[in-house]
């Protein structure tokens, strides 16, 4: 087999490994399959060679692709459930949107360092977060009125289309932190997602379109080779994760993400400490 069938071969199917841990983690969790994919696929585009200077954005853009057609099988999953908040959604989505915009602009001018730093200092905050809060941790009681809420929904917007992640990542702690059921915003993550992913994605698009030295198969930032890897596998575990996470508690899977995640972000800071250099 030719050395470059070999690495495409490998590129599809290491992939399609991370397309089934990050839609079982996007429904059981709520917390993005983003999160896994843009590390993976960051060091991913590294062994082949692409330039530094776009690795961060291409992960980041591919990842918000992939989250569409997660999003919509964990939403199916989610609504059969009961557990997608629609009031809460119309408050939260046209600022959740605005928070879209703005960080497609911020990429748009930010570098691979900046993209790659705010990746690996909110996986450490959620890492923390998944470690070392218990079940049940309630410290305040209750959402905050209109203005903090549209505050959350804007923030947690922009800085998940900064790192390429569909939301859940963040939603899910900051409900839950304000004494909101946790299923219930695991299943209305799943929405926010799929508001945050598509235009974030065409944003990534936009601004990638005729970059040179972007690898095969790229529609800007968005590398379709590694959207169909991921997308194949994932769109079938999604609906998997979000059953599961009505049957089982995930403490013992939240512990082991938590040391991923604190594995990832240390390794991306040190990427983004060596690109600043």
């Amino acid at each position: 087999m030719p050395a470059s069938l070999t690495l495409l071969t490998s590129f599809a199917l290491v992939l399609g490994l991370v397309g089934c841990v990050s839609g079982f983690l996007a429904g059981l969790l709520g917390v993005g399959g983003g999160i896994v994919v843009v590390p993976v696929l960051y060091h991913v585009l590294a062994a082949f060679d692409v330039d530094p200077a776009l690795r961060a954005h291409i992960a980041v853009g591919t990842s918000l692709a992939t989250i569409i057609p997660t999003s919509i099988q964990s939403i199916r999953a989610h609504k059969a459930k009961g557990a997608v908040d629609t009031d809460l959604l119309k408050l939260w989505a046209p600022f959740v949107a605005v928070g879209v915009v703005i960080g497609v602009l911020i990429a748009s001018y930010a570098t691979a360092s900046v993209l790659t730093a705010i990746f690996g200092i909110v996986a450490a905050l959620v890492a923390l977060y998944m470690l070392f809060t218990r079940e049940g941790w309630h410290p305040v009681k209750g959402l905050p009125g209109r203005p903090g809420q549209a505050g959350m929904a804007t923030t947690i917007g922009t800085i998940s289309t900064l790192m390429g992640i569909g939301g859940g990542t963040l939603t899910v702690p900051a409900l839950s932190i304000c004494s909101y059921p946790v299923r219930r915003a695991v299943g209305t993550a799943s929405v926010i997602g799929l508001i945050i992913a598509l235009p974030g994605a065409v944003g990534y698009v936009i601004n990638g379109w005729g970059k040179a030295g972007l690898p095969a198969f790229s529609l800007g930032y968005v590398n379709l080779g590694g959207l169909v890897a991921i997308v194949f596998t994932s769109m079938w575990f999604a609906p998997l994760g979000a059953r599961t996470a009505h049957t089982i508690e995930p403490r013992t899977l939240r512990l082991l993400f938590g040391v991923f995640l604190t594995i990832t972000s240390a390794k991306m800071l040190l990427d983004s400490h060596r690109i600043f250099s």
